[in-house]
């Protein structure tokens, strides 16, 4: 049995132990605050044209979202009406998740090792979905690739955005950041 108060992530224990230093050197900082690290993940998955047809569409992909990040997702709602798309003000549409801390360093760990490799035809991740601060975003066709969706129990298969935002100040060093944590960009 784990103690909770012990327990560290693998990924944040790497991350201190080697990470920080290969980054230090990398790119000569004079001070450990300058060093990149992981600020926020945030999770989307949006239903789109299915939600506007069954409102428990959206009800689904929070607690698939809510399985997937070990953390409770909101259900996201529209903020105006578009009368073409049947859309109303406030009609559930999506979820989504903010993770910090313990359960980002979680979810990276098994997105790298786990969700990826799983992930038919996969070539790596684009090394050029960068915004230009530091922050790095991807697409998932299939959530089904997390281990903790049982296919057999799945209604729809969602796509996924994936947003892993770093407190660094140039895509460089978020590439070079997320390089050493294993991610498998292709170019």
């Amino acid at each position: 049995m784990l103690d909770a108060a012990t327990y560290t992530p693998r990924l944040k224990s790497v991350y201190r132990d080697t990470i920080r230093a290969a980054l230090k050197e990398e790119f000569g900082y004079k001070n450990d605050m300058q060093i990149p690290r992981l600020d926020k993940i945030v999770l989307n998955i949006g239903c789109g044209a299915e939600a506007v047809r069954d409102s428990k569409k959206a009800k689904s992909a929070q607690e698939d979202l809510t399985r997937i990040a070990g953390q409770k997702a909101v259900i996201t709602k529209a903020k105006k009406s578009i009368a073409g798309f049947r859309v109303r003000e406030d009609m559930p549409l999506g979820a989504k998740v903010t993770l910090r801390g313990d359960r980002m360093y979680e979810f990276l760990d098994r997105l790298v090792t786990i969700a990826l490799p799983r992930v038919r035809d996969f070539r790596g991740v684009s090394g050029k979905a960068f915004d230009g601060r530091g922050n790095y975003a991807m697409g998932l066709k299939e959530h089904i690739v997390f281990p903790e969706i049982e296919y057999d129990k799945v209604d729809e298969v969602w796509g996924m955005d994936i947003v892993i935002a770093t407190t660094a100040k140039t895509d460089a060093e978020a590439k070079a950041l997320l390089k050493h944590f294993n991610m498998p960009f292709n170019s």
